[in-house]
């Protein structure tokens, strides 16, 4: 039998005594081992997560549940109501003092909340225009949503909204804010009758009712151009209800604004239809099959002036050499040391325009673009470009006399400056060079193999003939044993 003395302590659960192997405590009291869990979900409990209220025991989440603090944003919002209930029929016995719902008062006029009336604390306290909100009444009016410092609006009605309410209610109206386009498409509130009446309300300006004077209003209407509303395109001021385009009426700025030849001011767009080129594949040309305009309308209405380069004459030797006229420097172009104009400086077989990348110098002291440089002073035969293919009608391949030398110059050197090979001139464009010596590019080849050759694999024979190195060393190189087509080489007698 278990010795028990009137000194040891009670167990709050059984009333039995609790000895000291088996103490648990919590407050002032002991509980047993197997006595020591939460009155409500009967969770084991210990030192850290128990929590005792006239000697019951709870965990923490049970215990704030039932003697915690109530109100929006803690746990258990409906605990006097609903919880209560749930928790009392979980409990073994009966609870001593029953749990009563509490009977919110309201507070004075104007010191509780303005949305429901009730006393406002402090832990709960949401402020606006001065006034303190529940924070569970700190929503907008109209779509309910729950709002904080950065996203309330104080409406001129003492209500608070959040952003996109306050601007459909109290924001500007007009083309580009919400509330008429959008209220246009997406529903049939007429804008007059949804918006509020403390909402700003706008007025139509007409710009053009104070008319200036000749020449120095604006240009579309007329009218005199403050300084709070002016555009200016080409020196003249606009109002900026007026700066649109002339065709389209789109609304300009700096970036898309194009000044047109008839002193209106038009879109990119715009422009390109009536002053853009026009043709194949750009808009409203040939390659526009709606168009119903002919390209000779459109060159009759498009501005165009024909430039004479010849006007000014220059001295005889200082103008330009395809024309004769002045050359200046705002159109100046050199090839040649000469000065050309921008018009003038094309290729003279072609007419292409040319730049600095693309024009050849010709013996003729014209200028040609590279094609027809190659096509006129270029190395003719197989091989190369422009040249007439050759064709068999026969089946056999055509004979071509070996002594066939091509010609790449209108006419032969006689004072022996051309090509050692052929006799041609040399132009800058075929230029090889070898021991002082300028060949043609298609002469550079070996004398012996026909080898062709470049700046690694020449030698300059004594002959004044140039070789590659096979055919030099077999030539003039060391004889003997060793050496390649010497004594020791084994040749076979035939």
């Amino acid at each position: 039998m278990r010795f028990t003395s009137e000194d040891d302590p009670k167990c709050p659960k059984c009333a039995k005594a609790v000895f000291m192997a088996e103490a648990r405590g919590a407050g002032k009291y002991k509980w047993h081992k197997n006595c020591f869990f939460c009155q409500v979900c009967h969770k084991t409990l210990d030192s850290l997560n128990c929590c005792e209220h006239d000697k019951e025991l709870y965990c923490r989440v049970c215990h704030a549940r039932r003697y915690g603090m109530k109100g929006y944003g803690f746990a258990g919002l409906a605990a006097e109501t609903l919880d209560s209930i749930y928790l009392d029929a979980l409990v073994d016995e009966t609870p001593s003092k029953p749990t009563t719902p509490k009977i919110l008062r309201k507070a004075k006029e104007g010191e509780g909340c303005p949305r429901c009336g009730i006393h406002v604390y402090a832990a709960e306290q949401m402020l606006a225009r001065g006034k303190g909100y529940h924070r569970r009444c700190f929503k907008c009016l109209n779509c309910n949503r729950t709002l904080d410092s950065t996203t309330h609006c104080d409406g001129p009605d003492k209500e608070i909204y959040c952003r996109g309410c306050y601007a459909q209610k109290f924001g500007a109206r007009g083309y580009g804010h919400i509330g008429v386009s959008s209220l246009g498409l997406m529903s049939d509130i007429k804008d007059k009758d949804w918006q509020s009446e403390l909402a700003p309300k706008t007025a139509e300006v007409d710009p053009s009712k104070i008319q200036a004077k000749d020449g120095s209003g604006c240009p579309r209407c007329g009218g005199v151009v403050f300084a709070a509303e002016l555009v200016i395109s080409k020196g003249r001021g606009w109002h900026r209800k007026c700066y649109k385009c002339n065709d389209c009426t789109k609304t300009l700025d700096s970036i898309i604004a194009c000044d047109g030849p008839d002193r209106d001011v038009y879109c990119k767009t715009c422009y390109g239809k009536r002053w853009g080129p026009h043709g194949y594949g750009f808009a409203n040309g040939y390659g526009f099959l709606q168009t119903d305009i002919s390209e000779e309308d459109l060159a009759s209405s498009r501005p165009f002036a024909n430039i004479d380069t010849t006007i000014i004459k220059a001295p005889q030797g200082e103008g330009c050499p395809r024309c004769g006229g002045m050359v200046f420097a705002a159109e100046q172009q050199l090839a040649r040391g000469t000065m050309w104009h921008k018009k003038c400086y094309n290729c003279f077989e072609c007419h292409r325009p040319l730049d600095s990348m693309l024009s050849c110098d010709g013996p003729d002291k014209e200028i040609h673009c590279r094609a027809c440089y190659g096509k006129l002073f270029g190395p003719k035969g197989f091989g190369y470009g422009h040249t007439p293919t050759l064709v068999s009608t026969t089946g056999e391949a055509p004979v071509i006399a070996p002594d066939a030398v091509p010609k790449t110059g209108p006419k032969k050197v006689e004072n022996g400056n051309g090509c050692p090979r052929c006799g041609y001139p040399v132009y800058a464009a075929e230029l090889m060079i070898s021991k002082n010596r300028v060949w043609h590019k298609r002469c550079f080849s070996c004398i012996d193999c026909g080898k062709h050759l470049d700046s690694m694999n020449l030698n300059d024979g004594p002959n004044l003939e140039i070789y590659c190195r096979g055919c030099y060393n077999r030539n003039y190189g060391i004889k003997g044993f060793g050496f390649g087509m010497g004594a020791g080489t084994l040749t076979a007698m035939v």
